[in-house]
């Protein structure tokens, strides 16, 4: 019999937890097999410094309130691993894997992260241990390559189209309006920028801007100027990774080598108030799009759950390397299959939109809004005290 630990890692979603509660609620059906349920505390930090809580020692309450928490609940990390796998940090991960017992690895992240299930997984591998490491699909940006779309995708999605339609109908209520720039995450995709595209004519944003294509300054100008002299204001959709030349030497670099991306927003209002003489307010979502639990995407969440749970099937079926995916038969009826995908392919990789969803530049086709809409629907209702949505709090019982 062996145990399992879970890991979560790199930038959190409204449904990371979901996942993790997955594949507790599986593993608790297969204690013939698994023995004990540990997690990572940060990542896979907690494998390198012998950090991991016994999940079982959580009230039940509390493993049900994952469904509505933000946040990873065991921690998190950007923390990379050295390319070499015969590094002295991976012989440390190596012997407390070995400590505990541990024959199976779940890694819930996204690009970066499958880099570390990778190369977990090629170490497993060449010491012929008898451990399986699987990848749990994760990021809010949409880039992971090999799959439909990736975990907390569509409720950062449905949170971005829900906040932009209400800030638009308050824009238009002025006499003098202002040009409203609205940065949304995205690195070097603009999957979640382009989700306000499924809006009606009314609220939409004027006008997107897209890491997929180089920035035009001078362009820009004139069409916000022709925006703002057709409707006396404007909403302005941006990615943050937006490729525009401006000072980033300060900004601090993680452990995968990203700089800390944020303040594209106020570095365009300042070229519309300097060229245009125009009012402007810069908004920045940050992580507000990733952790409100208000707008869970329903399908979001069951297809998280899901894949928790198919995560542990497949590690005790024997498989290992490979990462879950989702693979679209059909938009209307919607319809997924999961399958399982080698890491070698994932790792590091990237997916960005295609140039069939863009109509041009500044707008998408309804190739994109067919993709997007069904990833988006149905609610769920949250537990409140109060007045106040609940979240888990784990008493994080040291594992010896």
């Amino acid at each position: 019999m062996k145990n399992m630990v879970y890991i979560q890692s790199g930038g959190p979603t409204s449904v990371i937890n979901s996942s993790l509660y997955g594949a507790i609620r599986e593993a608790q059906k297969h204690h013939d097999v698994i023995g004990h349920i540990y997690g990572s505390i940060h990542g896979v930090e907690g494998l390198i410094y012998d950090d991991l809580i016994d999940i079982e020692q959580e009230d039940d309450e509390q493993i049900e309130l994952l469904l509505q928490t933000a946040g990873s609940i065991l921690g998190t990390t950007r923390r990379k691993l050295p390319k070499d796998i015969h590094d002295e940090v991976y012989m440390k991960i190596i012997a407390n894997l070995k400590k505990h017992n541990i024959g199976y690895v779940f890694v819930n992240g996204g690009n970066d992260t499958m880099d570390t299930c990778y190369k977990l997984s090629l170490l497993a591998k060449e010491l012929k241990l008898d451990i399986k490491v699987l990848g749990v699909p994760k990021t809010i940006d949409n880039d992971l390559a090999c799959t439909d779309h990736s975990l907390g995708y569509p409720s950062a999605a449905k949170y971005v189209i829900n906040t932009i339609n209400e800030f638009a109908k308050d824009a238009q209520c002025f006499k003098v309006g202002k040009i409203h720039v609205v940065e949304i995450m995205g690195r070097n995709a603009g999957w979640l920028t382009a989700a306000p595209d499924l809006l009606p004519e009314d609220t939409r944003p004027d006008l997107f801007y897209f890491p997929e294509f180089d920035f035009d300054t001078q362009q820009f100008i004139k069409d916000v100027q022709e925006v703002y002299n057709r409707k006396g204001y404007g909403v302005i959709a941006i990615s943050e990774g937006l490729n525009i030349k401006r000072d980033t030497s300060n900004a601090r670099v993680d452990g995968f080598g990203h700089a800390q991306l944020g303040g594209a927003a106020t570095f365009l209002c300042d070229v519309i108030e300097t060229n245009l003489n125009l009012p402007t307010r810069a908004i920045e979502f940050s992580l507000l799009q990733r952790a409100c639990p208000m707008f869970i995407s329903k399908v979001d969440r069951e297809e998280a759950i899901k894949t928790g749970e198919l995560a542990v099937k497949a590690a005790l079926e024997g498989h290992t390397g490979e990462m879950i995916i989702f693979k679209r038969t059909s938009d209307e009826p919607y319809h997924i299959d999961f399958d399982l995908y080698d890491l070698s392919h994932i790792a590091n990789a990237e997916s960005k939109i295609p140039a069939s969803m863009f109509c041009d530049k500044t707008r998408m086709s309804e190739e994109f809004r067919k993709y997007l809409r069904p990833l988006i629907q149905g609610e769920v209702d949250l537990v409140y005290e109060n007045g106040i949505a609940k979240v888990s709090h784990f008493k994080k019982v040291h594992v010896e």
